[in-house]
């Protein structure tokens, strides 16, 4: 009887200590630092998503949107530079002089060395950090390249776009005399490789960052910024995505589409990835497109107003969602008011990184994001642009001063803030609603975009206390603006100069 107590003794302990280890190993887990994958489509659009238009098959993103959580009222700038900066600064583009246009790459323009961006922010926070993919953000001394911004390394393109397969750049500047540079550019951290040419963009891109993942050390956090060019411009991808959308006749339509099921699988092969290396459970992943679907070149964002450069909601209200073991309220759509600039608070917060000394526009989502708390966010400063000057092509890019603000439920633009059509995706064989009033110098729009999210029914002329409101809140905004910068190319920076390389060129 003694022999049996003693046992029963011991086995209750053992199962005590087994239970305490758990709870240890569990509060542990709670308060490591997660891993961060934040992956940044390329000219993807609103209705360029599965659970959006169930023409397009997205099967892996669809999945992780479903389990995680949809931001169904998410913003980003209309192009590709400006969203880049507000996301790795969380600051608007007002306060970085990058408000005009993208950055070319024969201009010497790149986000100012001054700004922090999160990258650095989490290595002070230990964070092994990683940049694959499209980077748009200047080159024109080596200080402006990734891994002199907080980068431990980088694979990928340092412009704003190039050939899936050879990897050249061809539009230096968009002006006469400086359009077909052709330069190559694709890089391993401070060196131009050359063993990718003939390798798809994506799948190299894809394949990069699983090697990043296999070989990360899990005892340390890890940030990985997956910058695809997919599904921008131009119009290349393997054939074997193609036969998925036989049924699409436009060719743009269908091409870009196969694109986009190209990334959705090359997103499913990271997150493969990140299971096998057991990381999975500490990571939040975060999807997000950079800017509005370009519709002369097969992206939509139907049944939104304008695209890609415009200030209207087509231009600016984006694709987005989270996905994490940790959200505690997953499995849902969050309508909360949710900017770009708000990542950096965010994942600064989750990296338990300081950013007292730093003047954030954004703000920290993640009580929204994770416990449906809320949000901080009442209002968007989407641009102001001070430049009457055309800086783009002639498929809908700015070519006056533009501004726009969001405030609750109202949003303000001013001059032209881009084309404004309605345009339904090629696959419905609907025809575009054209809108004759995106053109007027220093016209003046008001919507309500919670009750008319198509911006349908302009309403200046019945609400004047409204318009008279947000200009005030606009000025006050532009009192805090630095100049923009858009500098004429710099014919130093001409690929044949540099053995037919984009390359920092002040450094030579």
């Amino acid at each position: 009887m003694r022999c049996c107590l003693h046992l029963r003794f011991r086995s209750g302990i053992k199962c005590f200590l087994f239970a305490l280890i758990e709870i240890c190993l569990t509060i542990t887990s709670q308060c490591k630092k997660p891993h961060i994958v934040f992956i940044l489509a390329d000219d993807l659009g609103f209705n360029d998503i599965g659970y959006h238009n169930l023409k397009i098959k997205t099967k892996v993103l669809d999945e992780l949107a479903r389990t995680g959580v949809r931001l169904e009222n998410y913003y980003v700038q209309p192009i590709c530079t400006p969203t880049r900066a507000q996301l790795l600064t969380g600051r608007y583009d007002i306060h970085t002089g990058l408000q005009h246009g993208i950055i070319w790459p024969s201009q010497a323009n790149a986000l100012p060395s001054n700004e922090t961006t999160i990258a650095t922010k989490l290595k002070e926070s230990d964070y092994k950090t990683h940049l694959i993919g499209k980077w748009h953000l200047g080159f024109y001394r080596k200080e402006f390249i990734p891994t002199q911004r907080g980068f431990d390394s980088f694979y990928g393109f340092l412009t704003g776009g190039q050939d899936y397969c050879t990897h050249r750049n061809r539009l230096g500047f968009p002006k006469e005399g400086y359009k077909f540079l052709n330069g190559y550019d694709f890089w391993r951290n401070e060196e131009v490789i050359r063993d990718v040419v003939g390798d798809y963009t994506t799948i190299l891109f894809a394949k990069e960052a699983e090697r990043i993942i296999t070989e990360h050390d899990p005892k340390s956090p890890l940030f990985l910024f997956l910058s695809f060019q997919a599904p921008h411009a131009p119009l290349q991808v393997p054939k074997r995505f193609l036969k998925i959308y036989e049924s699409i006749k436009d060719h743009n339509r269908r091409v870009y589409a196969a694109m986009v099921s190209c990334m959705d699988e090359a997103v499913g092969n990271v997150t493969r990835a990140l299971k096998k290396r057991g990381l999975w459970k500490d990571t939040v992943l975060i999807f997000s497109s950079d800017n509005g679907g370009q519709v002369t070149a097969g992206g939509n964002n139907w049944p939104l107003r304008g695209w890609k450069a415009s200030l209207w909601e087509g231009g600016v209200k984006s694709v987005a969602f989270v996905n994490s073991k940790l959200i505690k309220n997953p499995g849902r759509i969050h309508t909360g008011l949710t900017h770009v600039s708000d990542w950096f608070p965010t994942l600064a917060h989750l990296a338990e990184a300081s950013v007292e000394a730093i003047p954030l526009d954004g703000v920290n989502q993640w009580p929204s994001i994770s416990e449906n708390k809320p949000s901080l966010r009442t209002e968007i400063l989407h641009n102001i642009d001070p430049i009457d000057e055309f800086w783009g092509t002639p498929d809908g890019y700015s070519h006056c001063r533009t501004a726009a603000l969001r405030r609750g439920d109202w949003k303000l633009l001013l001059g032209c803030p881009g084309n404004g059509d309605w345009v339904p995706p090629a696959e419905t064989g609907r025809s575009t609603q054209s809108s004759c009033n995106q053109h007027k110098i220093n016209s003046v729009f008001l919507f309500n975009v919670t009750n008319d999210p198509e911006e349908r029914d302009e309403i200046s002329e019945h609400h004047p206390d409204v318009v008279r409101d947000l200009l005030a809140r606009m000025e006050r905004y532009n009192r805090t603006a630095v100049p923009a910068r858009f500098p004429d190319p710099d014919l130093n920076s001409k690929p044949s100069r540099h053995c037919g390389v984009w390359v920092p060129w002040m450094d030579k």
